[in-house]
């Protein structure tokens, strides 16, 4: 029993760091997905956007090592299965946008990182709730 209750301890120390490191990353996607919406940006906001996005993907492979270093075998399989799901949905979301960019609907340089942060949030919250379902 007590070594359940240090096991919960754990999965929800894991949980609330991810959380606490996302929420800075997701802000900075948020950032990014701004600069780069314009159709026609200035030369500075190009450099502030790659820079921005290039922080954004730093970021985000920063806060995947340290939840993957602190998951045991059971969490890490629910984050990579979580991952192939979003990996999923963001190839599917990557190839209707090239379609549409194609037809002259959109543009897609516009959608690139809104999906890209939608995968990530879909990986996020089944991750978040396989955990909590399967415990």
């Amino acid at each position: 029993m007590v070594k359940q209750v240090q096991q919960d301890q754990v999965t929800r120390a894991a949980r609330r760091a991810v959380l606490i490191d996302g929420i800075p990353v997701s802000t900075l996607g948020v950032i990014a997905l701004a600069l780069g919406s314009s159709p026609n940006p200035g030369t500075t906001q190009k450099a502030w956007w790659i820079a921005t996005t290039a922080v954004f993907t730093l970021a985000i492979v920063w806060v995947l090592l340290r939840a993957f270093r602190r998951a045991d075998e059971y969490l890490r399989r629910i984050q990579l299965e979580s991952m192939a799901i979003a990996f999923a949905a963001v190839l599917v979301g990557l190839q209707v946008a090239t379609l549409l960019d194609a037809a002259g609907i959109i543009q897609l340089h516009q959608l690139v990182q809104l999906i890209l942060l939608g995968g990530v949030a879909i990986w996020m919250t089944i991750a978040d709730l396989r955990t909590r379902l399967n415990r």
